[in-house]
């Protein structure tokens, strides 16, 4: 009973606590109690582990489209930080991008610091660069918004009772780095998941529009993207889709955007 109410009692100052800071790039009200900077301390080693337990892709041409894409949107990321007075944001970003291979599974993820991993398995569904975009600019978005660190904020406040995560982090590394994994979708094909609210949702497709439209792609391929992943759900919904929920409203909600990603375009030089 005390750890239920001392898990209310965190709840309640969790709310109490919203006011005080804001989600870069949308400016909306949250809770983000962990500093960033651990979080992209945890971002790397994770990040170090899963490449170490993965076999990556050695398809020359898919690998040069990853690397393409993120570099791309990587670009359009710092160029829109910069113009918005949110370069602070990014200042410990190193960006990476690599293709793993397992055509079982159909994910992707950016870890805090830029760290970006793709699944062989999800390219069906992209088809092609263009769409390979449309889940990369949604991940770093999720990743620049924060939004990992919401949802890690809220089940460290409920597993453990304290609102001094920082050092809840340093004596629980185990359970810290567990819920880590759950919040970034990393181990989303071993059913470890912290699901994206629908404001975190939304919030990832405008911004992962804005950035593919800077980054020079056509932001219409992220209607027929969606739509195919809505129907390769059915009975068994890919990893993405378990991170991923995808309200009925998601496809409206995303042409609503298109118009106001379409005004950051920038074409690419070649």
């Amino acid at each position: 009973m005390q750890k239920i109410i001392s898990g209310l009692l965190c709840l309640v100052l969790l709310l109490c606590l919203s006011g005080c800071e804001r989600v870069p790039f949308t400016g909306r009200n949250r809770a983000a109690l962990i500093p960033e900077s651990q979080l992209i301390q945890l971002g790397d080693q994770s990040y170090r582990e899963v490449l170490q337990e993965s076999k990556t892709s050695n398809d020359p041409e898919k690998n040069a489209m990853v690397r393409r894409v993120g570099a791309r949107l990587s670009m359009a990321v710092e160029s829109f930080a910069s113009e918005h007075n949110l370069k602070d944001e990014l200042k410990l970003y190193k960006w990476e991008f690599n293709l793993l291979q397992n055509d079982k599974v159909i994910n992707a993820f950016c870890l805090p610091g830029g760290k970006v991993a793709v699944y062989t398995g999800i390219l069906p569904i992209t088809e092609d660069e263009t769409g390979l975009a449309v889940v990369v600019g949604h991940e770093i978005a999720h990743a620049i918004a924060q939004h990992g660190n919401e949802r890690m904020s809220q089940q460290l406040l409920l597993q453990l009772g304290s609102v001094v995560l920082s050092e809840v982090i340093k004596n629980n590394p185990q359970q810290t780095k567990q819920i880590f994994m759950a919040a970034y979708g990393v181990g989303a094909e071993l059913g470890v998941v912290l699901p994206y609210s629908r404001t975190q949702e939304s919030e990832a497709d405008r911004i992962g529009l804005i950035l593919m439209s800077r980054a020079g792609y056509d932001v219409e391929a992220a209607i027929p993207f969606w739509q195919r992943m809505k129907e390769k759900g059915g009975t068994t919904p890919p990893e993405f889709l378990s991170t991923h929920p995808a309200p009925d409203t998601r496809i409206k909600d995303i042409k609503k955007d298109i118009p106001e990603a379409k005004t950051y375009y920038q074409s690419q030089q070649k």
